[in-house]
């Protein structure tokens, strides 16, 4: 059994949905004779039908033994479902079984108000070795897509890539549960003398697929090397209770050589400043995003991916770095400019995410910046000029340099 299936004229149909997702109604292809469906993945004839628990899905005829849809375990069917339904009650657009353009990957995937596809919830019952998944984690990363892997059985890949480990509801009526993959860290009283330490949380799966997709908690290596879901809120508390055990264990070796009572004083002001620079980081990090609210926009891009994308600049190039204002100038790209070293006056070195209609009088020293494979589709289809472009990932953290040359004329 499957929840999608292939309509000549009407295209793809989600027996998920009361439209069907393409503006049909159910009772036109329930018992439909001489309705021709197939499956999207082996292109056999499909039908439509309803369970003994008025689950509507689609099934084939005969099975075909290599079509994976086909042959998915009613545990997989129902827990893909879940996952559609519940980012759908967060307020996000889910489609079922969708596939990769190169058909290296098949998940739930859910899309953003722009409508562009940026997380997969890839239900995954069968074994893999952690290797395996973060193979498939990365990707899932290169085509743009951030993924959660769900699971029902305790797995050694769900230590090594975002993931949800649930469990089946127990009665009618009773929802699914997450009993692994989402951490909480405790700490109170906040002194070294108190207990702390991470611990799993459970909670309704849809709480935490909202969270996930809201930004509300994000993937943290742990000790060992372990990933799991957490607030940014705890990921600070832990590394505060880690810098408060540094700052001890410097304090005993000031004591050992007789400074114990400057060396208090010296981390008391040190701690007073990394606080006052905290402050003053996150205050500049908002005026920052407020800022550059209008140029977000036109790029597309999310406020929260802004900073990890403007530090991969910074580290890719190996300069001072620093971003001006909006440039009509530059097809409303975002200017940047870096300084090669100390004393050095600060040049303009590239453009973030210019209009491809402003590219026909580029400079070819100018290299083009840009967030995703989206926007280099863009690019490679409007230049007119040779181009430098850098296009920077900040979800697999890694940056690709190439050379756009022109189209040729036909």
């Amino acid at each position: 059994m499957g929840y999608t299936a292939l309509h000549a004229d009407w295209g793809r149909l989600d027996a998920s949905l009361d439209d069907l997702g393409c503006g049909r109604a159910w009772e036109e292809v329930h018992r439909v004779k001489d309705l021709r469906l197939a499956c999207p993945e082996c292109g056999g004839r499909l039908f439509a039908r309803v369970s003994s628990r008025q689950a509507r899905h689609f099934y084939h005829q005969e099975r075909p033994l290599e079509c994976e849809l086909a042959n998915e375990s009613p545990e997989h069917h129902l827990l893909k479902l879940e996952l559609a339904m519940a980012a759908r009650a967060a307020g996000w657009r889910a489609e079922l079984e969708v596939s990769s353009e190169r058909g290296n990957w098949r998940a739930v995937l859910v899309f953003d108000e722009r409508d562009v596809a940026f997380m997969a919830l890839e239900a995954q019952l069968s074994p893999m070795t952690p290797q395996d998944a973060r193979m498939r984690t990365e990707r899932y990363a290169r085509d743009g897509v951030a993924v959660c892997w769900v699971g029902l059985q305790a797995r050694p890949w769900e230590r090594a890539v975002p993931s949800l480990r649930v469990g089946c509801p127990e009665s009618r009526g009773a929802g699914w549960t997450v009993r692994h993959g989402l951490a909480r860290y405790t700490w109170a009283p906040r002194t070294l003398a108190a207990k702390a330490g991470w611990t799993h949380i459970t909670c309704p799966l849809g709480d935490a697929i909202r969270w996930i997709l809201q930004g509300r908690v994000r993937p943290h290596v742990g000790p060992g090397g372990r990933v799991w879901w957490t607030a940014d809120a705890y990921v600070e508390l832990a590394a505060a209770r880690a810098r408060l055990e540094e700052e001890r264990h410097a304090a005993a070796l000031a004591r050992a050589s007789g400074q114990a009572r400057r060396s208090a004083a010296a981390h008391a002001a040190a701690a007073e400043r990394r606080l006052q620079e905290a402050l003053v980081q996150a205050q500049e990090r908002q005026a920052e995003q407020e800022r550059l609210a209008v140029f977000l926009a036109h790029a597309g891009m999310d406020a929260q991916v802004w900073p990890a994308f403007a530090q991969l600049v910074r580290a890719v190039s190996g300069k001072t770095v620093e971003y001006g204002g909006q440039s009509p100038a530059h097809g409303n790209g975002l200017l940047v400019y870096s300084r090669p070293g100390p004393g050095r006056e600060f040049r303009l070195a590239g453009v973030v995410c210019p209009d491809p209609d402003a590219l026909a009088q580029w400079p070819a020293e100018l290299t083009t910046l840009l967030p995703s494979q989206a926007w280099l589709a863009r690019i490679q289809a409007a230049a007119h000029t040779p181009l430098k472009v850098a296009v920077l990932n900040p979800v697999s953290r890694r940056c690709a340099f190439l050379r756009v040359t022109p189209a040729p004329s036909t």
